[in-house]
């Protein structure tokens, strides 16, 4: 890194801006248990709760009329209290022969986001969104240079995967229907920094239908740029996500600067954090590692960050995934 050009860095932002304005509460965003009471502080019967889960979550319907089970005048009335509109598609861009859908999505307050739907054989994968924006200012991702926004919620979130899941089952995308079998959060935001939006979401996609989507976890990736005290906490969670750790440089003084937050907790923390879940979950950790020409690719590099994972041992507790930066 001597003989290149300094790199432009800005300073980390962990909390969203104090003004940010919070969405409306939606279903995703409760428990079963707190549905029940939101039906009931509305002056309904307990098991209309149970009614808006099963057409939201199994049957993916967004229009009341479609909710023919419910009586009509009691519809409006419902979707008001638990299916807020949170978001409204903006522009939606195919590519790879349709097999794969971008969708810019518009929030309440105007805060923008983008999901991605792509299918392979035998697979549906969605990327979602954490955050409007993100505050790890890592100077390679446009994201980063754009600071952080805000969070989203739990609801936001599990509606991105909703929206994508309806997409496939009307047929909106090459390959017919079906359905939605990976989650990554390897959208706009950092995962860790909106911890608990995240871990809700997660819970919803993995909670059996109806009070959820009833995914597999281990169908869910999970990443970050080494928040270390969430990545040991997400391995008490005892939820078998996928753990993805970006790592981009296996040194601290290149990734002091591709990553700043590796100035706040170094590689060594990082990488021994990715361990633990390992250790703790019997679930392989990912690194994920940018490919950027003459920065980080040489092979001296590739030699260390393999030192620096076998250091742990070699029995299968990690993969490498190399990226070609876009």
């Amino acid at each position: 890194m001597a003989d290149s050009a300094p790199i432009t860095t800005f300073p980390l932002v962990f909390d969203e801006p104090r003004k940010a304005r919070k969405p409306p509460r939606h279903l995703a965003d409760l428990t079963p248990e707190q549905r029940v009471e939101v039906v009931r502080d509305a002056g309904l019967p307990a098991f209309r709760a149970k009614q808006v889960s099963r057409h939201y979550f199994s049957r993916l319907v967004d229009d009341p009329a479609q909710m023919t089970d419910l009586p009509v005048e009691l519809r409006a009335r419902l979707q008001v209290a638990l299916l807020p509109a949170l978001m409204t598609a903006l522009h939606t861009q195919a590519a790879d022969g349709g097999t794969t859908r971008k969708t810019l999505w518009r929030l309440h307050d105007g805060a923008l986001v983008e999901s991605v739907l792509m299918r392979y054989p035998g697979r549906v994968t969605l990327c979602v969104s954490s955050q409007a924006g993100c505050g790890m200012a890592c100077p390679f991702c446009a994201t980063g240079q754009g600071g952080l926004q805000r969070n989203l919620s739990t609801g936001e979130i599990v509606e991105q995967v909703v929206a994508g899941a309806r997409s496939l089952a009307r047929s909106e995308m090459s390959g017919g229907p079906g359905r939605v079998s990976n989650v990554v959060f390897m959208g706009m935001g950092e995962p860790m920094a909106n911890y608990s939006a995240v871990m809700g979401a997660v819970r919803r996609m993995v909670d059996p239908t109806p009070d959820g989507l009833g995914m597999s976890a281990r169908g869910i990736t999970v990443s970050t740029v080494g928040l270390v005290p969430r990545m040991f906490q997400l391995a008490d969670e005892q939820i078998p996500v996928t753990l993805a750790l970006s790592l981009h440089a296996p040194d601290d003084e290149l990734r002091n600067q591709l990553v700043p937050i590796n100035t706040r907790w170094s590689v060594r923390e990082a990488v021994e954090a990715a361990w633990n879940y390992a250790r703790v979950t019997k679930r392989r950790v990912s690194i994920e590692y940018a490919m950027i020409k003459d920065i980080n690719d040489q092979a001296w590099r590739a030699d260390m960050l393999a030192d620096v994972l076998t250091s742990y041992g070699d029995w299968g507790w990690v993969h490498v995934n190399l990226i070609p930066l876009n």
